[in-house]
């Protein structure tokens, strides 16, 4: 009989959950950290260029205010000694 098809089943066990935003640039800058660009590669694929680097950007202020309160000093300082600068003149 035409149209009394039943549907194809749906797979079994959970879907997997979608990368976002935050998924990719933990990944991204973790295995850029372990200096594996191919962890990099696939990281970067989960997301638009822009949302990764939205990630990221949002990543690094996370990690510099954690730091910062940890260790007492303003953001600036912790954002210097991180990139090996000197410190800031007043």
């Amino acid at each position: 009989m035409i149209g009394s098809a039943e549907p194809a089943p749906a797979p079994a066990g959970p879907r997997p959950r979608p990368h976002n935003v935050f998924d990719a640039a933990a990944a991204y800058v973790a295995a850029s950290a372990a200096d594996d660009e191919e962890a990099m590669d696939e990281a970067s694929s989960w997301v638009s260029p822009e949302a990764l680097s939205f990630g990221v950007n949002e990543l690094a202020c996370r990690a510099v205010l954690t730091l910062s309160r940890e260790r007492g000093v303003g953001p600036d300082v912790v954002a210097r000694e991180l990139l090996g600068l000197p410190a800031s003149r007043p």
